[in-house]
């Protein structure tokens, strides 16, 4: 077991030196699209109706179905929007839905989105039963479709085991994205040599602004533009990253595109502004540390 402590340094960014952005940018902003399986045969890895009398139901046919009109519908018009304005994107996906939605996949990889790994098929690091063999499968599942293995990793749920980063870095994942503790890229320590954090967002992503905290729809568009302004000011000094990460059955819905769409169209008419994926925002890190 390895604490926080002796994987990474304390590294307070008020001291650091500043940072370098291709073409001098202030901000690197990078889109995570999370396409996910979820098994109907397993309790669901999130619910938006309970069942009555708070019973376990198996199937759970709501929840799975909420699930499955992302993959259905939702998918289609977040990729719509994210073509028609020319954005990179990184998917963070089950390497299975390469096999069970292979147009989903296809569309995906005909758009050059990046393929992150992000698990098998939905579901905690923690219950599986042979999570090296698991992240192998992920790797090997990915890089069959794509004709390339994928340098990135998210956990399903952000979730690590001590063991996960040593057995990622072995699998020859070169970035990850779990810690969500910096507006910058860092380094990570693992048994099998240096992984890099690339920073991921709790509090911009969909599920808890929508799905666990309620939000009205219109509350994710203010949060990324009050979030997108402050990093933007102070990436004038010492640019930062900004992730925005979304799901398919959430902000693919009817009532959420359009302040979907709108955020990118604000980001769009700043100057400085550099859209890009976690893979190249990695490799630039990994040329041009801060």
């Amino acid at each position: 077991m390895k604490l926080p402590h002796e994987r990474f340094e304390y590294s307070p960014i008020a001291s650091r030196r500043p940072w370098k952005l291709p073409k001098g940018a202030r901000i690197a902003v990078w889109t995570i699209v999370n396409i996910e399986e979820w098994s109907i045969e397993k309790g669901m890895p999130r619910q938006y109706l309970s069942s009555p009398q708070g019973v376990a139901v198996m199937p759970d046919v709501p929840n799975w179905a909420w699930h499955e009109y992302g993959m259905r519908v939702g998918f289609w018009r977040l990729h719509e929007a994210l073509t028609r304005r020319k954005i990179p994107v990184t998917t963070a996906i089950n390497a299975h839905v390469c096999e069970s939605y292979p147009a989903i996949a296809q569309a995906m990889l005909e758009a050059r989105w990046e393929f992150m790994g992000h698990g098998v098929v939905q579901g905690a690091m923690h219950l599986l039963p042979d999570q090296r063999a698991a992240i192998r499968e992920a790797v090997r599942l990915i890089e069959k479709f794509t004709g390339r293995k994928p340098k990135g990793w998210l956990g399903p749920g952000l979730t690590e085991t001590w063991e996960t980063l040593d057995l990622l870095r072995e699998a020859g994942i070169e970035y990850v994205s779990d810690w969500v503790n910096d507006d910058q890229p860092y380094e990570i320590r693992t048994t099998s040599g240096p992984l890099v954090s690339v920073p991921y967002s709790i509090e911009l992503n969909d599920i808890p602004t929508m799905v666990i905290q309620h939000h009205e729809s219109s509350e994710w568009l203010q949060r990324c533009k009050d979030y997108f302004d402050r990093l933007y000011a102070e990436g004038a000094r010492n640019p930062r990253v900004m992730a925005l990460a979304v799901h398919p059955y959430i902000s693919g819905v009817p009532h959420r595109i359009k302040y979907f769409e709108a955020v990118y169209d604000y980001m769009r008419k700043q100057k400085g502004v550099w859209l890009t994926t976690g893979e190249e925002i990695y490799e630039w890190y990994r040329k041009h540390p801060w």
